[in-house]
């Protein structure tokens, strides 16, 4: 019932059970992996549609989809219309969908007035669309939160104006940007905006496990949610979430080899997209999550954070997550 195919514009998904763009996250080895476990639709790390103008080649790395499963979104922000309009040109001729950022919270991207911060300015969000809409050759769509701040919730207006100008989905985060990820997604306002446009509603918030996904379903009607911090450590969430709607039952937690296997796939596609030294620092973060909530969690991490070399970490790792230890 809740889980289904979904169109978006002329792309049509096989599930409606979507990975979020996160920034320092959704890479091309984390969106490979997510894959594995078939959720409809993966987003990239959000884009600066500035950097894209300007020729960045640090930029243009992360909008590399080579050996991805199809469809990819890549999402781009700013607030220049000029560069917003050259972005949606450019990520036309790469992915299958543009999608644009209205909801990142981070002081780094409002200060320039861009993200969340375009909350407040309806005329400039909606010129923003209508420039990616007029310059894109695929469909788009818009991921935004339900306002600034307590004062200022805008979401349903935001949707409106995204039916109007042409956007073919809309993703609604029950946040405020005031609120970043504390407290709890606002369930009643996505359901507030399914219920103004016609258009398809994606509900993203707090998703995190079966009951949270079917809760999303339930309480706002979405046509489809997104997963975002659910999937962080998690790849296996969007199997687990798609056999729970389809069956009503669980699937079995991963084994401690398991998760051994993807972490290990997962390590060499970010040293094959980013050499040994880089992609082990930055893998950290991932280790953090994958191994969050087990036995002596705190002291593998203590480790992993003072390892610099392929050969060193395997071997912690095969330790780490050796069956007998639990």
């Amino acid at each position: 019932m809740y889980l289904h195919p979904l169109k978006i514009g002329n792309v049509m998904l096989k599930n409606n059970i979507l990975l979020a763009p996160m920034a320092g996250i959704t890479d091309l080895p984390f969106r490979v992996i997510c894959e594995k476990f078939e959720p409809g639709l993966v987003f990239s790390e959000m884009v600066s549609s500035k950097a894209i103008f300007y020729g960045d080649e640090k930029t243009k790395k992360l909008m590399n989809l080579e050996g991805e499963k199809r469809p990819v979104a890549i999402q781009i922000f700013g607030s220049s219309a000029e560069a917003m309009g050259y972005a949606a040109k450019y990520v036309s001729k790469i992915a299958d969908i543009v999608d644009i950022n209205m909801g990142c919270p981070a002081p780094k991207v409002v200060k320039n007035g861009d993200g969340s911060k375009l909350l407040l300015d309806l005329k400039k969000a909606k010129e923003i669309m209508e420039v990616v809409v007029k310059n894109a050759s695929i469909p788009v769509t818009l991921k935004f939160r339900k306002g600034w701040d307590s004062q200022n919730i805008v979401a349903t207006e935001i949707a409106k104006i995204a039916e109007e100008v042409g956007i073919s989905a809309i993703t609604i985060h029950g946040r405020t940007r005031a609120e970043y990820y504390a407290g709890t997604a606002d369930l009643e306002i996505i359901k507030k905006v399914k219920d103004t446009v016609n258009i398809p509603v994606i509900g993203n918030g707090d998703v995190v496990d079966e009951k949270s996904a079917k809760e999303m379903f339930e309480k706002t009607g979405v046509d489809g949610i997104m997963i975002g911090r659910g999937a962080f450590g998690n790849p296996w969430i969007f199997e687990k979430i798609r056999y729970y709607l389809e069956t009503g039952d669980k699937l079995a937690d991963e084994s401690n080899l398991q998760k051994l296997e993807i972490i290990k796939e997962h390590l060499n596609l970010e040293i094959k997209e980013k050499g040994e030294i880089i992609a082990i620092k930055e893998f950290r973060k991932h280790l953090a999550a994958y191994s969050k909530n087990m036995p002596n969690a705190s002291s593998f991490r203590s480790q992993i954070n003072r390892i610099e070399s392929r050969k060193e970490l395997e071997k912690v790792l095969d330790d780490f997550f050796r069956e007998e230890r639990f």
